[in-house]
């Protein structure tokens, strides 16, 4: 029995809860991974699993030495791919979840830059706005906003996701513009259907952000609303299309309005007041298998995004929306 490819086989399982996606992730048949988590149980005299045809979870020998496992496994893959960074390029497989509103108009660049140094690296990079677990997935890292719920993931925070209203000017003449929150009521609104708090939004004013940085008092109160929106969707790039066609005001984050606010095709509403702000983070596990090429990644998106985003600077420098975040 080779025991290290069992106990990695145990952590995958483990961290997977499946063996299916742990025979995937390994590139191996199920069979593999049976025969591997059979020996070391062979070897340790007791059930790592308690398996049926529904699920699988951990016995109690299984808890007790998972976070050792995933250790070991982590920190043996490290020091081979600190041996392997001596001698060669990085070289392999680096699976990353990203959002679409992030990757489309962003991230091609620093592709194309990180694969100039490290052209060995094969990165498969899977886009959808679902808030995955990357553990569970598969995945090496991913770039999203709203973290899974999971014990087992390090997070890093790269930039905030500012969010503004607007429509195109076209609309506003027609139906005219909003003055205060709950004039928003009277209009067609689209709406991003991830956000943990549904349709309440709450609006504060442009000097809140600034005022709680510095620990004075906001001048007014936040406004919450409970929006009605006539359209939903997980695409913010579909709500900035909807916008185009003149079919309402939209709520989009700055990097996907950022351009068409720029050059005037689309307008803010209610510039004077502010919504909370996210961050977009990259989620990994613990113990990263991949540790080097991770880590090679992670260092190129901090030096491409890191700090007030290029897109959030334009309109900051404009005075378009508030520097100061409200969170």
């Amino acid at each position: 029995m080779d025991r290290f490819l069992a106990i990695d086989a145990f952590v995958r399982v483990a961290e997977a809860r499946s063996f299916a996606e742990a025979a995937r992730q390994m590139r191996v048949s199920r069979s593999v991974v049976t025969a591997r988590i059979q020996q070391l149980e062979e070897f340790v005299g007791s059930p790592l699993f308690h398996r049926n045809t529904r699920s699988v979870r951990l016995s109690e020998l299984g808890q007790t030495f998972l976070r050792d496992c995933i250790e070991l496994v982590g920190r043996t893959n490290e020091v081979v791919d600190q041996m392997r960074e001596v001698t060669t390029s990085p070289v392999g497989r680096l699976r990353v979840h990203a959002l679409p509103g992030f990757v489309l108009g962003h991230l091609a660049r620093m592709l194309q830059e990180f694969q100039a140094r490290y052209p060995q690296i094969v990165l498969d990079i899977v886009v959808n706005d679902a808030a995955i677990d990357p553990v569970k997935e598969g995945f090496d890292c991913a770039l999203q906003i709203f973290p899974p719920r999971s014990e087992e993931l390090v997070s890093r925070k790269l930039f905030p996701v500012r969010r503004v209203f607007c429509a195109t000017p076209m609309y506003l003449r027609r139906f005219g513009v909003p003055r205060e929150p709950r004039d928003l009521l009277k209009h067609r609104l689209g709406w991003y259907s991830g956000y943990p708090t549904r349709e309440r939004v709450a609006f504060h004013p442009r000097n809140a952000g600034a005022a709680a940085a510095s620990g004075a008092v906001a001048d007014a109160p936040p406004v919450s609303l409970e929006l009605k929106p006539t359209l939903l969707s997980n695409s913010v790039h579909l709500l900035r299309e909807y916008a185009a066609e003149h079919a309402g005001i939209v709520c989009l984050p700055t990097l996907v309005a950022s351009p068409a606010v720029l050059s005037g095709e689309f307008v803010l509403v209610l510039p004077k007041h502010q919504l909370t702000s996210f961050w977009l983070s990259v989620f990994y596990p613990q113990a990263a298998r991949s540790s080097l090429k991770l880590k090679l990644f992670l260092e190129a998106l901090v030096q491409s995004f890191a700090g007030t985003p290029p897109w959030d600077a334009a309109l900051i420098e404009k005075g378009l929306v508030a520097e100061a975040l409200i969170e």
